[in-house]
């Protein structure tokens, strides 16, 4: 029998809760006031919070000095096309692993998991130098797959931990009934494990939409995300922190909304399976 939460510390657990929370908003929340503020108000001493003199010029400048729709949409194609090419590799890796596991199975996971602590200065050098001569330097197809091949451990992970918690039974009951491989993958067990399809798919769009070190090295004008967008608003006559943070707010803006929306279906396939 579960026994009952006191009301006092239920009381202290959500003031410790919404306090977290506003610290870790906190630099957001700074950096949209700072976006409606005058550039004199932005670097002013002290800093001010809240100022009188509000506007919309830093965003009207913005949005006159660079190509804001190119930079979205190629953020969008970017962030979308690896997680999908991502998600078409990683069920049926994951699938293998989850179901037909090898003596090494789990070795493969960690060392998998192992490359996501490299830092990507390591492999910069050689990666720039293969993008060069491959021409993929600049291209919306080369940032799709080097996104797609930075995040793919983590989409193998989820999936293998979703994947993990579906019985085999199910899938055994399949092949008896005559399912094939195909059938048993795309009819069986992908609708089962849709909630941490979905969680893994959003995640994914996040880590790429955010990304900034390999898609500002890899890109120069054609290919160049949103990230690429709030890097060129840093001048050799200094950092124009008003105007800098209304790009920075325009940029992250959509997927902030992206993620406000779809938050029941993300914490659902995050802790899909937790509960037996």
């Amino acid at each position: 029998m579960a026994r009952a939460v006191s009301p006092r510390r239920k009381l202290i657990t959500t003031v410790a809760a919404w306090a977290v929370s506003l610290l870790i908003f906190f630099p957001v929340l700074w950096m949209i006031l700072t976006s409606f503020k005058t550039e004199a108000s932005a670097v002013a001493s002290p800093p001010q919070l809240f100022t009188a003199d509000w506007t919309l010029q830093n965003y009207s400048d913005v949005w006159a000095r660079s190509d804001y729709p190119r930079f979205f949409w190629n953020s969008v194609v970017i962030s979308v096309g690896s997680t999908l090419l991502g998600l078409a590799i990683a069920i049926p890796a994951a699938w293998s692993m989850a179901f037909v596991p090898g003596r090494k199975t789990k070795d493969l996971l960690m060392w998998m998991l192992s490359t996501k602590m490299m830092p990507g200065v390591a492999v910069l050098i050689p990666l720039y130098l293969l993008f060069q001569r491959t021409g993929l330097f600049d291209t919306k197809i080369g940032l799709v797959l080097a996104l797609m091949l930075m995040n793919l451990p983590i989409i193998v992970w989820m999936l293998y931990t979703y994947f993990k918690e579906i019985p085999s039974e199910i899938l055994e009951a399949s092949r008896m009934d005559g399912a094939s491989l195909w059938k048993e993958v795309v009819y069986v067990l992908t609708p089962m494990a849709i909630p941490g399809i979905a969680s893994t798919l959003l995640l994914n769009v996040i880590l790429a939409w955010n990304e900034a070190f390999w898609t500002i090295t890899l890109t120069t004008t054609k290919a160049a995300p949103l990230s690429a967008f709030i890097a060129s608003f840093s001048a050799p006559q200094g950092l124009f922190y008003a105007k800098l943070s209304a790009a920075s707010t325009m940029a992250i803006a959509p997927i902030l909304i992206l993620g406000w929306f779809s938050q029941k279906q993300l914490v659902r396939g995050l802790t899909f399976g937790a509960v037996k």
